[in-house]
């Protein structure tokens, strides 16, 4: 199994040049040895868990035995002869030498020699002649374009970072980042995080990413071969917020993970169910929005990577979220309950306007270039157009400005293209990617293509203008392809204002990596460049020529 679940641009000039590699200093040294003993504490209490269940079980049999009388009961130490031979009790405890004192974890890392230059260590081999063709490997032009991906293959979760060269046609994996479980959305942060002092306007190169766990992770896309993220934005981060040492962080983090462990209940602190979407403020960029399965939006504060306030306005899971582009506290939330509230998060108490639809909420995206509006998709396949100027007086009393049938099947993915006025993708689980023209007589199709991706679950237009015709589609095969639009002649014709006139015939293109075909044949993908790649109207899906 191999699929896309969700992706996310980012913009020209915030990657580095040379991504670095991941360097293993005395502070990341005691950050990732405070997570590998998070880690083990957290297995050991599991451990303990499941023993303590099983000797009361065990009690309760013995006891029912012995009362009918059909034999006597086991000891409590017979119980554990089969495990004694590991010495479980002790199996996480430090390592003694030869002179009785303890070997910790990473702890013989400040003991290696250090050579000044690498020609004088006898243990490396690689030259700087063949470093430095790795690094002009790795480098990152300004003309390109980089992409996150969140990907499962083979019941792996991991990111998938591509870089998008546009003038050579060309998509490539740059890196991956493996993650603890599967990825369900993806946010683009331009703020460093996981320093203890942030310039207001330094720039970053980081991704949130929302999983199947309550916790949000932040990981740095300049960095190769991480092996912990930079930060972690709920219960499984508690325990890095103290200073290298400090153990009261780590006591309140296991407090909580017993409560936890008791009751998945909600609370203003972090989120105890799947993180379903991820929205950066672009105004106060110190803040992240994060909605979850467990009902509730949060607001995260990256300088503290602590939870700055909590907000409770849907009775089920709340699926999308999409701050205002103008009014910069106003944050959109679409939910499961068939609703979608604006919220200012500034007045978390104060009475909420509340829309209602005929559905379940896919997505939420307010209109970038009439901030009055906002579209709203649902499982049915419709599309909402509402005016945030006339909040009804009740859900059912919605009336939007237009209303489309867009697909028979969920519209699983959805964008307006930011830089060109009324241009829309669709995407559903029906397989077909549409692009709508928004006029002011109502939403018109431009064109339906079939892009062999499987149920397309992300569809993103390119944030910068260069690029603005390019549209990132991924779905459940687990492949990406960019869709040059401005290569396909109805969207020509439909925006000729924002084209440059071309002479001759243009073949229709999209480029994206060959998979293997075995992939294809099992999810009845087409071979790429053969006679089964042309759709329905004989167009041809690639061109890599």
């Amino acid at each position: 199994m191999s699929m896309i679940t969700a992706s996310t641009w980012v913009p020209r000039g915030y990657a580095a040049v040379y991504p670095k590699k991941y360097d293993v200093d005395e502070n990341e040294l005691a950050r990732i040895s405070k997570l590998a003993k998070l880690q083990l504490d957290d297995a050991k209490a599991d451990f303990d868990n499941a023993n303590a269940g099983r000797e009361e079980t065990t009690a309760t049999e013995n006891s029912s035995e012995e009362e009918r009388g059909a034999r006597p009961p086991r000891s409590q130490g017979h119980t554990h002869d089969d495990l004694t031979a590991y010495n479980l009790e002790h199996y996480d405890s430090d390592a003694v030498d030869e002179n009785g004192e303890s070997m910790p974890m990473f702890g013989n890392a400040r003991s290696l020699a250090y050579h000044e230059s690498n020609a004088d260590d006898p243990y490396i081999t690689l030259k700087d002649d063949e470093e430095d063709e790795e690094k002009d490997e790795l480098k990152i032009f300004a003309t390109d374009n980089m992409l996150v991906a969140a990907k499962v293959e083979d019941e792996v979760p991991y990111l998938e970072i591509y870089v998008y060269e546009d003038e050579a046609d060309n998509l490539y994996v740059h890196h991956d980042i493996m993650l603890p479980a599967i990825p369900l959305c993806v946010e683009w942060l331009d703020l460093p995080v996981g320093r203890a002092v942030i310039d207001s306007d330094s720039r970053g190169n980081y991704v949130a990413v929302g999983t199947f766990d309550p916790d949000i992770e932040l990981w740095d896309l300049d960095t190769i071969d991480c092996m912990y993220p930079n930060a972690i934005l709920g219960p499984g981060g508690d325990g890095l917020k103290g200073e290298p040492g400090d153990e009261t962080a780590v006591k309140k983090k296991k407090k909580k993970e017993k409560k936890s462990k008791k009751s998945k209940k909600a609370n203003d602190d972090y989120h105890v169910d799947a993180i379903l979407s991820l929205a950066a403020n672009r105004h106060h960029r110190n803040l992240l929005a994060s909605s979850s399965a467990d009902k509730t939006v949060k607001l995260w504060d990256l300088n503290t990577t602590k939870c700055a306030k909590s907000y409770s306005h849907h009775t089920d899971k709340v699926c999308s979220i999409a701050w205002h582009p103008k009014e910069t506290t106003v944050l959109l939330s679409g939910s499961y309950d068939r609703t979608v509230v604006a919220t200012d998060m500034r007045a978390p108490d104060a009475e909420v306007p509340r829309w209602g639809v005929e559905s379940d909420v896919e997505t939420v995206t307010w209109d970038p270039h009439n901030s009055n509006f906002f579209f709203v998709t649902t499982e049915s396949g419709i599309i909402h157009y509402h005016d945030v100027r006339t909040a009804p007086t009740s859900p059912g009393a919605s009336t939007p400005v237009w209303k489309l049938q867009a697909h028979d099947q969920s519209i699983s993915s959805f964008d307006i293209n930011p830089i060109i006025p009324g241009y829309l993708a669709t995407g559903s689980t029906d397989k077909e990617v549409k692009l709508w023209n928004i006029r002011p007589s109502g939403p018109s199709m431009v064109v339906s293509r079939n892009l062999g991706v499987g149920k397309v679950f992300s569809t993103h237009f390119a944030p910068d203008p260069e690029v603005a015709f390019r549209l990132a589609v991924a779905g459940s095969k687990g492949t990406m392809q960019i869709w040059d639009t401005s290569t396909n002649a109805t969207v020509r014709r439909t925006f000729a204002h924002r084209l440059a006139p071309i002479d001759g015939q243009i073949k229709e293109r999209t480029v994206g990596i060959e998979e293997d075909s075995s992939d294809g044949e099992e999810e009845g993908g087409l071979e790429l460049g053969g006679e089964e790649s042309k759709g329905k109207d004989g167009w041809e899906s690639i061109d890599e020529d």
